[in-house]
């Protein structure tokens, strides 16, 4: 969480970073900041809030410098105003950070010792003083790797100094950072989508590392301070993108992206001509491979859990699913024959890549399934399966969460064919089925007038709970985080058999409860439990497929039907019109719905 952007050049930077950072607040948006050098002295300016008010800060137009480090921030120490804004500054020094300094109580009572003097009641204000406190002995280099020592917890870094005016030092631990080359000048970010607008010229850093950057100059260093090399990539230049384009929202756009971006990624991994499934670069041997463990957060949380139900009916594999932050603090029992999967959007989520590190240390077979190719989690996984959505900038995930389940849903088939637990007929079948699903998709997109209309009783509403049984009760999870995530009301998703088991008791008149009931096997059941809910008053919306048969109920509120598939991707279709009713419920009631409040797109943080 947190965006970072540096640029050393020979012409001025301040507009370049301002734009820079427009393109960064997914990562954070409740303060921003810029500093350059000019004439041998540190400028800078801060707001509290968006891009936006820095950019109308009058003291922008006085800004002048040929380098210069920017910064949008997510909050962690201190609240979001401009004194706590970055970059922080000494006299000699300044810095911007994405990350927690964890010791940095005990380094403040240190640096108070030798006489420094606190403004802010950031973490980051610690880095500023120790780097300029280990100057008065070292030289730069010597007094970077002393700082990077003492700190603890982690951090992406953008360090500029008064006295070396075509320099910043960029250093990793934990957080994503990148470099970018350009002509006659050279630039530092966060990540590679910042700096895309400058340049397709990128190097990523890695845990421990640090760099030295010039606008004609890069130098690279490992956690011990001797130079290494570093090999350049070449990114794909296609910015349409990142645009919005007619929509009012990215979070819009990316909705209805989404039967593109299925058909992209079936046409990647599916092969139409022989029916089979293109996965044939897997690391291990089938037989190595015996039980699964899916680890992810939030929205990829989700998406493991909807593939676990996949893994049990079309494998004989044991299958474990995990949150990614509990995982990594728990005593786990490793096994050789376990496979680890890991799912997130960025590829740079803090509590993930802990996990996944932690598996590469106990040599464990892992799989990232990520959005992002050139990312952390990507290029440490043993394997790597993109998703192939291209950029997501709306902070809720939409079209990437349904790629995560596309990737994941043709895993679970390639493993069950491999292993000879799905027939060919079977595996053949479900590949053809796949191959439909675009056009589903697009076709359940066109609720918008049903959903405008039944959203505003979700707002009205004190709370809401969605409910579902088998495939569908992950949907029905995603689906109360999105209400929540965009709409700020209170939202739980249950199974739909767990209701009787106490959150019944929370049904009261007029509450909107979702209902997740396609026709598949467990239709029955989970119109027994509507009818529960109904009984208690409550004002039911049916998502459910097409069919000829009746609703086996009666006093539903509202009822949106989907396509008709078979079960194994009715999932695919449910998730339409939850994402849409957490959409629409954020439009009016006004809320910035790609930006929601509290929240950020990549979660760098514990």
């Amino acid at each position: 969480m947190c965006g970072i952007i540096g640029i050393s050049s020979n012409k001025p930077v301040s507009g370049n970073i301002i734009n820079s950072l427009k393109k960064l607040e997914y990562r954070g948006y409740d303060s921003a900041g810029i500093a350059t050098l000019f004439e041998g002295e540190i400028k800078e300016v801060k707001s509290e809030g968006r891009v936006d008010s820095l950019e109308q800060n009058f003291d922008l137009k006085n800004l002048k410098g040929n380098i210069g480090i920017g910064h949008v921030r997510w909050a962690t120490h201190g609240v979001p105003n401009s004194v706590n804004a970055h970059p922080h500054s000494s006299h000699n020094v300044s810095v911007v950070h994405n990350g927690i300094i964890e010791n940095s109580t005990i380094l403040k009572k240190y640096l108070i010792s030798k006489g420094h003097n606190f403004k802010s009641q950031t973490d980051t204000e610690v880095i500023v003083h120790l780097i300029t406190e280990n100057l008065k002995t070292s030289e730069l280099e010597i007094a970077i790797t002393k700082t990077l020592e003492q700190l603890h917890g982690s951090f992406a870094l953008g360090i500029v100094f008064k006295e070396m005016p075509d320099l910043i030092v960029g250093a990793r631990r934990g957080s994503p950072l990148a470099v970018g080359y350009g002509p006659n000048e050279n630039y530092l970010g966060s990540d590679s989508y910042a700096l895309k607008a400058m340049t397709n010229k990128i190097t990523y850093l890695e845990d421990g590392e640090f760099c030295l950057i010039k606008k004609n100059q890069v130098l690279f260093f490992n956690e011990d301070g001797k130079k290494i090399n570093k090999k350049i990539l070449e990114l794909s230049s296609d910015e349409a993108n990142y645009e919005k384009g007619d929509f009012k929202h990215f979070m819009a756009k990316e909705i209805e992206e989404q039967p593109v971006t299925i058909k992209t990624g079936i046409k990647e991994y599916i092969d139409r001509t022989n029916s089979d499934i293109n996965i044939y670069n897997f690391p291990w041997k089938i037989s190595e491979i015996n039980s699964i463990t899916l680890i992810g957060c939030g929205t990829a949380y989700h998406s493991c859990l909807m593939s676990k139900y996949w893994f049990e009916e079309l494998t004989q594999l044991d299958v474990s699913i995990d949150i990614a932050s509990e995982f990594r603090y728990r005593k786990n029992r490793f096994k050789k024959d376990t496979l680890y999967i890991f799912v997130s959007q960025s590829g740079e989520t803090a509590d993930t890549y802990a996990a996944l590190d932690l598996c590469n240390k106990n040599n464990m077979k892992t799989c990232a399934v990520v959005n992002v190719i050139e990312s952390s989690i990507a290029r440490d996984a043993n394997f790597i399966l993109p998703i192939h959505c291209g950029p997501e900038i709306g902070v809720a995930s939409t079209k990437a969460f349904l790629g995560q389940i596309l990737i994941l849903y043709i895993l679970v088939l390639k493993l069950g064919s491999l292993r000879n637990e799905i027939t060919k007929e079977i595996y053949q079948e479900k590949i053809k089925d796949l191959q439909s699903l675009p056009s589903l998709i697009e076709k359940s997109l066109l609720i918008d007038n049903d959903i405008q209309a039944i959203s505003s009783t979700f707002n009205d509403a004190k709370g809401s709970m969605f409910l579902g049984r088998g495939f569908s009760y992950p949907i029905a999870l995603e689906g109360a985080l999105k209400l929540k995530e965009l709409s700020y009301v209170h939202a739980e998703g249950y199974p739909a058999g767990e209701m009787k088991h106490g959150p019944l008791a929370l049904i009261e008149d007029g509450m909107p409860v979702v209902v997740l009931a396609p026709r598949d096997s467990y239709y029955k059941k989970t119109i027994s439990n509507m009818q529960e809910v109904i009984a208690r008053g409550a004002k039911v919306l049916l998502i459910t497929n097409k069919s000829k048969d009746e609703i086996f109920s009666e006093n539903i509120w509202e009822t949106i039907e989907v396509e008709n598939t078979n079960d194994d991707l009715l999932p695919f279709l449910l998730t339409i019109p939850l994402q849409k009713l957490a959409y629409y419920s954020a439009l009016k009631k006004g809320y910035d719905i790609d930006k929601p409040r509290n929240l950020a797109k990549s979660v760098t943080v514990e």
